[in-house]
C-alpha cells in the first residue's frame, strides 16, 4: 500500500522533530555508539508513528532499544509540545531496530563469498 500525501507530510515533521529531540536528550549516543532515525511510517489514520532506528557500532542493539521505549511517553512529550499546532493529535510512537543495513552488509559478503569461488575455480 502507497503512502498518502498527507503521510509523508506528517512524516516529514515527525522525523525531523524525532532528530533534534533525541539529539537534546542524549538519545542519539547510547553504549558508546550512534543511534540514528532511519525512516517514519504513519499510519493512514495518523494515529501510530513507526519509527525505525538505525544502530552503528551499538554493543546492545535490544537493550539501546529498550531504553529509547523506557523514555517513549517524554519523547511523545515533546514531540507534542513541537508540533502542537501542526497535528491535531499526536501519534502514538512505536520504536523499531532497521536492520536494513545488516541486510546489505549481508548481501555483499555472500556475494564477495561468490566472488571469491568463482575465482577459486578459474584458476
Amino acid at each position: 500500500m502507497t503512502e498518502g500525501k498527507r503521510q509523508k507530510q506528517v512524516a516529514g515533521v515527525i522525523l525531523k522533530e524525532l532528530n533534534e529531540i533525541f539529539l537534546r536528550m542524549g538519545l542519539n549516543m547510547l553504549e558508546g555508539g550512534m543511534v540514528s532515525i532511519a525512516s517514519v511510517k504513519i499510519t493512514p489514520d495518523l494515529f501510530e508513528a513507526r519509527i525505525y532506528l538505525s544502530f552503528f557500532q551499538v554493543k546492545d542493539n535490544e537493550a539501546a532499544l529498550e531504553k529509547i521505549k523506557e523514555r517513549s511517553s517524554e519523547i511523545r512529550g515533546d514531540l507534542g509540545k513541537r508540533v502542537r499546532h501542526q497535528l491535531r493529535s499526536i501519534p502514538q510512537l512505536t520504536f523499531y531496530i532497521d536492520d536494513t543495513l545488516d541486510y546489505v552488509f549481508k548481501i555483499e559478503k555472500l556475494l564477495d563469498e561468490i566472488k571469491n569461488e568463482d575465482e577459486g575455480n578459474k584458476q
